[in-house]
């Protein structure tokens, strides 16, 4: 049982820039972050494969997020630059042991509780 804990987040105008954290208790193969917004389904951000540090983004947030992580201290990082009012959600940060590249969120047997990211206009 893996247990992920979120940090982070907050409210930015648009074209600001916030980050987001997540500890992750043991180890993972691959993790991820997700969001959801109201009243639409949640959605893959970014995937790291997190023994080779390989990551891929979502069209949406390609140039602009930069996932990172530390892994001594089990540790998931997104950074988020030029936000926008569309990039508001609930991120979510994902793990699974032992597949990654997936995008749907039933791909991940672990999920945090989330933290909300709000851009205004």
């Amino acid at each position: 049982q893996i247990q992920l804990m979120e940090s982070g987040g907050g409210s930015v105008q648009a074209g600001g820039s916030l980050n987001v954290s997540c500890v992750a208790s043991g180890y993972t193969y691959c993790m991820g972050w997700f969001r959801q917004a109201p009243g639409k389904e949640r959605e893959g951000v970014v995937i790291l494969w997190t023994v080779s540090g390989a990551a891929q983004y979502a069209d949406a947030v390609k140039g602009r997020f930069t996932i990172s992580q530390d892994n001594a201290k089990n540790t998931l990082f997104l950074h988020m630059n030029s936000l926008k009012p569309e990039d508001t959600a609930q991120y979510y940060c994902a793990a699974d042991y032992d597949k990654c590249g997936h995008w749907s969120p039933s791909a991940f047997s672990y999920w945090g509780q989330g933290t909300q990211v709000t851009v205004s206009s």
